[in-house]
């Protein structure tokens, strides 16, 4: 699958300030990278920094006023959709090293306390089927809600107010993943089929010897995604971090779906 990709951010820094962004699509074995330009304006000199475990790049710049960045991108995906119930859960002595840390609670997802709550659910399941259980759970019980989280609205939040946006879906699922002791990590991506178009969160689960991905609000189908990058929660992949103040002036996401040659 062909998909086109052109992303604004546009906002007004209220003071000098220190920007992070990651914008651009990661090169991937199942998601290649034909094309793609990156234009900022209003900031210092770009300084491209790798992302978390290699995957995609991160940039680091300073702006002073108005701060617009444009992304254009296509990109070709080969990926099927992951089949969960027929994956096994590896032993957590064999995982390779960059995986373990997935095993762990992190800021927003406070997988320790919700290990009670996974074991009474879930009982009697384990590795794929497990986790096609806490998204059919999470379908029953959350409800989608825009507005509903802020930038503090960590997993427990979202269980005790049954409801939020794609950010909180998949904190909820990773936590409860981890609870069972199957690492999971948090994937920004580019979403075809997405309403609205927006920066989309994912997850992917650590099954079967490989990262599987799947997306716990259940928008889009993960064979329509191009990665951006992943980390622990939303610390790790946010578009952009502000070291400062500054106002949204427009924010814009597009992707198509193009027929390849």
């Amino acid at each position: 699958m062909r998909l086109s990709i052109d992303a604004l951010l546009d906002y007004e820094l209220d003071a000098p300030a220190d920007l992070l962004f990651a914008v651009e699509v990661a090169q991937m074995a199942d998601q290649r990278l034909i094309e793609d330009r990156l234009t900022v304006s209003g900031v210092e000199p770009l300084v491209p920094i790798t992302g978390e475990e290699g995957i995609g790049r991160r940039t680091w710049t300073r702006g002073e006023g108005r701060f617009t960045a444009r992304y254009t991108a296509l990109v070709d995906i080969e990926r099927p959709v992951p089949d969960l119930a027929a994956m096994r859960a590896d032993d957590l002595r064999a995982l390779p090293p960059l995986v373990v840390p997935y095993l762990f609670a992190s800021r927003y997802c406070e997988a320790d306390r919700l290990h009670p709550m996974v074991c009474r659910e879930f009982d009697g399941l384990a590795g794929g089927a497990k986790v096609a259980a806490m998204m059919r759970w999470i379908g029953d019980h959350i409800d989608y809600v825009p507005g509903a989280s802020d930038a503090a609205t960590t997993a427990v939040d979202t269980l005790l107010s049954r409801r939020g946006v794609c950010r909180d879906f998949a904190h909820l699922l990773i936590a409860m993943a981890r609870a069972a002791d199957i690492p999971a990590r948090m994937v920004a991506g580019y979403a075809w089929n997405l309403e609205p178009p927006d920066f989309h969160a994912l997850v992917e689960v650590w099954l079967d010897g490989a990262w599987q991905l799947i997306d716990p609000s259940g928008l889009v189908s993960t064979d329509a995604v191009a990665r951006i990058g992943v980390g622990r929660d939303a610390t790790d992949i946010s578009f952009l971090t502000i070291f400062g103040t500054a106002r949204l002036l427009d924010q814009r996401v597009c992707v198509a779906r193009l027929t390849s040659p």
